[in-house]
Formats: structure tokens, sequence, C-alpha cells
């Protein structure tokens, strides 16, 4: 065992939740351990925002809720308890309303960046796609107009969008790539 495998501590996920909320600094949970967010670009934040501007009047319409990146995602995957931080979830739910986390949304999105891709790619399409309730996993690009969708309804195969809409069915419409990149300029 190496000395930093050692200094490992196990956290419980009560610990982690309960220290999410005094800490300044987010941290998603994976299996008893924590990793730090880092920071997002004004590209990141706008997209964000453009999205769920544009998601929220359908979503009242549905009685859904729309968060973006303060509300955490709580899967149990592969006997593993994981919290992550989605950039954007979008839950139908009404029975699925804790405080701190969503168990049960019918849409994630995820901001590409540099630092996440990898993780957004790979360990989280692999994780996301074990919630029962999701419906559409998407990959928003912040320097080219390019969303890519991974969709339950096709066996979570790939698409590639870069003009028109994306159907969104639990919200009952499209979301136009014009609207999410709105704010900048792609």
């Amino acid at each position: 065992m190496t000395a930093q495998a050692a200094m490992k501590r196990f956290i419980t996920p009560q610990e982690y939740l309960e220290g999410e909320l005094r800490s300044e600094v987010r941290h998603e949970y994976v299996d008893g351990q924590v990793y730090a967010m880092v920071g997002a670009s004004d590209r990141h934040g706008l997209i964000v925002n453009a999205v769920a501007f544009a998601l929220t009047p359908k979503a009242r319409q549905h009685h859904c809720q729309v968060f973006t990146s303060d509300m955490k995602v709580r899967l149990d995957f592969a006997g593993q308890e994981v919290y992550y931080y989605p950039d954007l979830l979008l839950c139908c739910d009404d029975t699925d309303r804790a405080t701190y986390f969503r168990e049960r949304p019918c849409l994630i999105v995820e901001v590409l960046s540099e630092s996440t891709e990898r993780i957004d790619r790979r360990e989280k399409l692999l994780a996301y796609q074990q919630l029962p309730s999701l419906e559409a996993y998407l990959l928003v690009a912040q320097d080219a107009r390019r969303v890519e969708v991974f969709r339950r309804s096709t066996g979570w195969r790939h698409e590639l969008h870069t003009e028109g809409t994306i159907e969104l069915p639990c919200v009952g419409g499209p979301l136009a790539l014009d609207d999410i990149y709105i704010d900048v300029g792609l």
C-alpha cells in the first residue's frame, strides 16, 4: 500500500453530506472518497444558464424542477454510493424531493471542459445510465456548436447535433441549439 493510499480515509455518505453543508468548495463523492470540483469558465456558466432558461417554462408546465450546478444527483452504482454535481438536472418525479440531492432525474446535462471531459464521457455516462428514470444525457461543447445526446430509448446510442433542435420527451418538447449557444456566439 502506498503512503498516499494509506492516507485516504473512508468518508460515509452522511459525513460527506454534512461536510458539503459547511464547505466553501463543492466535492463529488464516489464510494467513500471525495473529489474537489474546479471552477468553471464564463462560457460554461453562460451555456448552463441558457439551457436552464430555455427549459424552465417547459419544466414548469410539466411540474418538473430544473437545477444548475448546486444540486447533487445520488446514485447506487455497482454497489457504490455516488454523489455527482451535474451542470444541469431536470427532475419530473414529485416524490423525489430530498433537500440536497435528487435520485430520479429524467435529464442530465454536462458542459464539457478540458478538466472534466474524460470523466463526463466515461465514468458519468456509465453511471448515469444506471438511473432508471434518466431519459437523456447531453454533453454540450463550449468551444464549438456541438451537442452529443445519449438516450435510453435508443440503447444509449450516440447522436451528434450541430444545428436544429433536440427532442426532450420528459418536458414534451424540443431544445434548440440556438437557445443553448445564444450567449456565447456559436
